[in-house]
């Protein structure tokens, strides 16, 4: 079964694991309120915060999915990094000292003071919807990887390392997840850091080969930066898509929200947005260089790729298909997710091995424990205290979150199961909680920019950018003689488009509104 890494390798992930385990049970023990379980009692230093949003931003689709787009293309993605700083700005200034004035752990319970309940309970199911299915794509994508390089079946891997964070999530609560992160953040930190060290040292004429082969292919090119292009992957749209995405974490994820609270003071929070971005801008930039040093590796021994080929080629064609012919019309981008993991099983030192794959499992663990501990924290302030119990006591609503902690595991541990073989229903799930997502962001700032603004100036603002997002994101289904209808703007403007509706709306709305 396990027939690619060696027995070292597998003892390192052993100990990896049980280590994170034992952190949960050691913080049980201070888990005794619900203020402790969802807020660390505000207890944590804004450096172990800052690294553990960071450790949250990188997750294993960003330690497996950067190198391969790097190689396949340029650094066009790294743009969205670049936007991160503005976006920090804006959370600084405004978002920190709202959520720590409020006091509220949940993000949303703000939006039923301000727009009634309708406002809270959509932005609670989209944000629930989204978390689902973005542990269960992590949990996907994590055994897709360790399948190719143990041998073990997905459902077996998904089990074994889902059982482990659940266990330290439910066990140890907020803390238990953001000091484990500090830990993962560094340990992701470092694998980047052996492998670029690797590639290096293995391609002949080491950095000048990289930079020469990244300058002739136009490896570095951060996209095109025209003024006029927004439908296509510009310097520009993905800017302005990198903006409105930190907008959204910074000011309405759970995941960075909770953490404000963590700290124990406004200023303290404000310092970990800072490290986090400071800490995400050059570590990000590290995994674009992973994917050139994996371009330039390969361009000088191309015979290495015959198998990354073979394989990508075979997914490719259907029954009795001409494999050859395939492999000779596949480009970089078509295989470029499977060189790092092709490098790692074929290049990486026995035992080096182990810990870089711990640090995948690292950037996976980290946002997965992070998504359970917010997602049952929602549940239990947004559903179960308004809905069901408003009156639970503090013991009662302990017990609660631990069981929901578990329950969420569970449930993004099945949706990536779900996910084995069926990867057009992952494309769907994505696209639905896109589109849903996409007017939290513009009613939450429609709420916090204009005062004057109304419940039915909200509803109707909202009810607009939703039906903007839906033909944006499905115009592209019409007829041939409707062609004049379609969106002609990049997807990544989406967000974008669809958030500047809901703002323009609602204040159009109110100054348009009868006054009393």
């Amino acid at each position: 079964m396990m027939n690619n890494l060696p027995i070292i390798d597998l003892v390192v992930i052993a100990v990896y694991l049980l280590a994170m385990v034992l952190v949960g049970v050691y913080f049980s023990r201070k888990n005794t309120s619900t203020d402790a379980y969802t807020k660390a009692a505000g207890s944590i230093p804004s450096w172990a915060i800052g690294i553990s949003l960071y450790a949250t931003f990188l997750s294993s689709n960003t330690f497996l999915g950067v190198p391969g787009k790097a190689y396949g293309a340029n650094w066009n993605a790294f743009v969205f990094s670049l936007s991160m700083p503005l976006a920090a700005f804006i959370a600084a200034k405004y978002f920190v000292p709202f959520y720590r004035n409020h006091k509220t752990v949940s993000a949303y319970t703000n939006l039923e003071n301000r727009f009634g309940a309708w406002a809270r309970s959509y932005a609670v199911v989209c944000f629930l919807l989204t978390q689902v299915a973005r542990m269960g794509s992590i949990f996907f994508g994590i055994s897709l990887t360790l399948q190719a390089l143990t041998g073990l079946d997905m459902s077996v891997i998904m089990l074994v390392t889902g059982v482990c964070i659940v266990v330290y999530t439910v066990l140890g609560g907020l803390e238990a997840v953001i000091w484990t992160e500090v830990v993962q953040g560094l340990l992701l930190t470092v694998g980047a850091v052996i492998v670029i060290g690797t590639l290096i040292y293995n391609t002949p004429g080491g950095t000048d080969t990289i930079i020469d082969i990244g300058l002739r292919d136009n490896k570095f090119s951060l996209g095109s930066f025209s003024l006029t292009d927004f439908s296509s992957s510009t310097f520009w749209v993905i800017l302005l898509y990198g903006f409105f995405m930190n907008l959204t974490n910074f000011g309405m994820d759970q995941n960075y929200v909770q953490r404000y609270h963590a700290a124990p003071s406004a200023k303290e929070a404000t310092k970990s947005v800072w490290l986090c971005v400071w800490l995400y801008l050059p570590i990000s930039l590290l995994f674009f260089v992973i994917g050139v040093c994996l371009y330039a590796y390969y361009d000088v021994n191309p015979e290495l790729l015959v198998t990354v080929k073979e394989q990508a080629a075979l997914e490719r064609m259907g029954a009795g298909g001409n494999l050859a012919g395939t492999m000779n019309v596949l480009t970089p981008a078509d295989y470029g997710d499977k060189v790092l993991p092709h490098y790692m099983v074929n290049h990486i030192p026995v035992g080096i091995l182990g810990l870089i794959v711990s640090a995948i499992l690292a950037a996976a663990m980290s946002t997965i424990s992070s998504g359970m501990n917010a997602s049952a924290t929602v549940f239990t302030e947004d559903i179960y205290k308004r809905y069901i119990n408003p009156n639970i006591s503090d013991k009662g609503n302990l017990r609660l979150l631990l069981i929901c902690t578990g329950v969420f595991g569970v449930i993004g541990m099945s949706a990536g199961i779900a996910m084995i073989g069926v990867q057009s229903i992952l494309d769907v799930w994505w696209t639905l909680s896109g589109i849903f997502a996409g007017g939290m962001l513009g009613l939450f700032l429609l709420g916090i920019t204009n005062k004057k603004v109304g419940n039915s100036d909200a509803m109707l603002a909202t009810g607009v950018g939703i039906a903007v997002i839906l033909w944006m994101t499905f115009s592209y289904l019409l007829p041939e003689h409707y062609a004049f209808l379609r969106n002609m703007l990049h997807a990544n403007m989406i967000i974008v488009v669809g958030t500047m509706a809901i703002l323009l709306v609602g204040n159009i709305s109110q100054r348009l509104r009868p006054k009393a």
